[in-house]
């Protein structure tokens, strides 16, 4: 993991509020509805360069509080589903790079994440002001945690 600053960029998706209890629940979930719902009504264009995010923002608290989520891209050729939009905000970031099969990946990382920052180790404070999961390709991810 490495510290980097990351200017601010503006995601178009889909949004929805929850929180880490539920997103245990599949029967309350709603993130993978999310990421589903997404992947049939939107359409992005990977070869010019687009890729998709999930940008965790709005925090009521901590990691025990509800937030939004919205899964999107920095850039749409088109959509059956209007839009919303997040900005990611400027300011340092601790990324946690991973590389396997989607979902478990991301599964495992956001688990690293929660033991980094629980650890008496933990050298940095997260924000709660936006974090967000960059997926390079079809088996790369990076989560972004917002740093104070």
């Amino acid at each position: 993991m490495n510290v980097i600053y990351v200017n601010e960029k503006t995601i178009f998706g889909l949004s929805a509020r929850t929180n880490n209890k539920n997103e245990m629940n599949p029967v309350a979930r709603k993130i993978a509805p999310l990421v589903q719902a997404f992947d049939e009504a939107v359409s992005v264009n990977y070869r010019a360069g687009a890729r998709v995010y999930s940008v965790y923002y709005d925090y009521e608290s901590d990691a025990s509080g509800d937030y939004s989520v919205l899964i999107g891209a920095d850039a749409v050729e088109s959509s059956s589903l209007e839009l919303s939009e997040v900005k990611i905000q400027a300011g340092n970031y601790l990324v946690f790079s991973a590389q396997g099969q989607v979902p478990q990946i991301v599964f495992e990382t956001w688990g690293k994440i929660w033991g980094y920052f629980s650890s008496e180790d933990c050298t940095h404070t997260r924000a709660y002001v936006t974090d967000f999961e960059f997926y390079k390709s079809q088996d790369k991810i990076e989560i972004h945690i917002g740093i104070k």
